[in-house]
């Protein structure tokens, strides 16, 4: 029997809403018949009670601390799978076989060449020049090269099309690193796995480090997807016109790149050297517990999860693995352990489950391999390339896909 919730409107009327049920998860209220039988909108400011689509990608439980790509707990897939694996699952639905990981891998080293337009449009940006605005440039700059293939051209079926844009960001996303650096850009090494391959595109020979690549490996499977965030509705948003992935991908970047978002691990480590500059770190955890200082502790908390982030649980590990083999001593790293240490003791931070969360072991575990704090974001946006592709052709092939238009309430003149 289907279920139902009655709304009784303020002139007596009452109407029945259907209410759907997912798999997991809570109900969820239908409203898209409600303007048309009520003449009322809802007023949900920043979405967070509305469900724009349904999907079989993510799926999030942030009471319990849980994160699941296509039914597949997060900490499994981190241990047992690399990035490749994973992209083929949030891709196709299924974790790869050998063979198929071996053809996938192949197919994504085949189209992973960066064009020399795309290449001239890097070159083209000044070196103080912030990544993400190059990264912008570099997706749009794609969508000119296959403006035909919008929403309606696409063979929902056929991946090959997101599969060539996951392909090419570590290779871009290494070029903009250089470029900023005044360095010669290095071409890919196809004997290598995605993850050692894009560390050798940045530094070269001058890292090669088992550790390194499995943590950055770590980092970019926990940021693949993460259900309905800010991004990936800008992604979604942008499609529902009927827009070319490229461009769509494009808006995904744009939204990540704010400090509320992707950047939140760059943030990170800026507060970081703030503390390190005023070598007070005590002080920095009181102006956090003031109610009325302005300041926060960046890296702790987050809106969706409510518990233990699942992802920062399998972070703190690899976090503290490097941390324990690194030999060089790192002030920086040292002020990290300390915030950590305070936060899980203190009654303050616990009773608010102000714990660390991803982007404060991210943050610091990519600080400790060498990457300057400005790459954070486009790292974030090369791994969550994954999540938004798959996020689109989701789109282009639900039925009930409608070009997004919010509505408002207007309380001008």
């Amino acid at each position: 029997m289907d279920k139902k919730a009655l709304l009784e409107l303020s002139n007596g009327s009452k109407i029945d809403l259907p209410v759907l049920s997912g798999t997991v998860g809570p109900d969820v209220l239908n409203i898209k018949d409600l303007y048309k039988k009520t003449g009322l909108f809802t007023y949900d400011p920043g979405f967070v009670s509305t469900a724009s689509c349904s999907s079989t990608i993510t799926f999030i439980d942030g009471d319990e601390g849980v994160l699941k790509y296509r039914g597949h707990n997060i900490a499994d897939l981190a241990e047992n799978n690399n990035f490749t694996a994973v992209i083929y699952l949030l891709l196709y639905g299924k974790l790869p076989s050998s063979e198929q990981h071996k053809k996938f891998l192949l197919k994504i080293q085949e189209s992973s060449k960066v064009s020399e337009q795309v290449t001239n449009v890097i070159k083209a940006f000044p070196k103080t020049a912030h990544p993400m605005s190059i990264l912008v440039a570099c997706f749009a700059n794609l969508s000119a090269s296959y403006h035909e293939m919008h929403g309606k051209n696409v063979n929902g079926e056929d991946l090959d099309f997101g599969i060539s844009a996951i392909a090419k960001v570590p290779a871009i996303v290494a070029m903009i690193y250089r470029h900023i650096n005044n360095q010669e850009f290095i071409n890919a090494n196809n004997k290598l796995s995605y993850s050692e391959n894009f560390l050798n595109m940045i530094f070269g020979s001058a890292v090669n480090n088992t550790l390194f690549v499995k943590a950055l490996d770590k980092i970019f499977t926990l940021h693949a997807d993460h259900e309905q965030n800010a991004s990936t509705a800008a992604v979604r948003l942008v499609g529902s016109a009927g827009s070319n992935l490229f461009a769509s991908l494009s808006a995904g970047v744009a939204t990540l790149w704010g400090p509320a978002h992707g950047g939140a691990n760059e943030a990170v480590i800026n507060m970081l050297k703030e503390i390190e500059q005023s070598g007070d770190v005590d002080r920095f955890i009181e102006k956090a517990k003031d109610d009325k200082d302005p300041f926060k502790l960046m890296g702790f908390g987050h809106r969706v999860y409510k518990n233990y982030d699942p992802r920062a649980l399998i972070l703190k590990d690899a976090c503290h693995e490097i941390l324990s083999k690194l030999e060089q001593n790192n002030e920086l790293l040292e002020i990290a352990k300390k915030l950590e240490e305070i936060a899980l003791k203190d009654e303050y931070f616990i009773t608010r489950k102000l714990y660390p969360n991803v982007d404060f072991y991210s943050g610091i575990i990519m600080n400790a391999i060498g990457i300057p704090s400005s790459m954070f974001t486009p790292i974030f946006a090369l791994a969550r390339t994954t999540g938004w592709v798959a996020q689109w052709y989701e789109m282009i092939n639900d039925k009930e896909t409608k070009i997004c238009r919010p509505r408002q309430l207007y309380l001008g003149k």
